[in-house]
């Protein structure tokens, strides 16, 4: 069993920054591949970011890419996401999920959610 707590979100304007954490609970967070996702009003669940178990490979979604870094430290059992150039469109529900193994995009992947911290930015 894993708990994901997720945090740093907030109101920022545009082109600002934010940085999300993820702290997890349990002793195998090396085990796990990490994502997160986005999920705005009336809108489906989205992908984000992945990171593999040790973090040598990422994966971004298009409209993220070259603004968005994820990071994690086994360490500390957290996952980050650093966010630059923020845009209203990137408005929602940040959550971080965990997956046994392999990363992958896809939402039914993956096994762990947090609870979802908001991300709001104003134009």
């Amino acid at each position: 069993q894993v708990q994901l707590v997720e945090s740093g979100g907030g109101l920022v304007q545009a082109g600002g920054s934010l940085r999300l954490s993820c702290a997890a609970s349990g002793r195998t967070f090396s085990s796990y591949a990490m994502g997160w996702f986005r999920q705005a009003p009336g809108k489906e669940r989205e992908f984000v970011a992945a990171i593999s178990r040790y973090g040598a490979n990422t994966a971004y979604a298009d409209s993220v890419k070259g603004r968005f870094t994820i990071s994690r430290d086994n360490a500390k059992n957290t996952v980050y996401l650093q966010m630059k150039s923020l845009k209203p469109e990137d408005t929602a529900v940040y959550y971080c999920a965990a997956k046994w193994g392999t990363y992958a995009d896809s939402t039914t992947k993956y096994d762990y959610w947090g609870q979802g911290t908001q991300v709001t930015v104003s134009s």
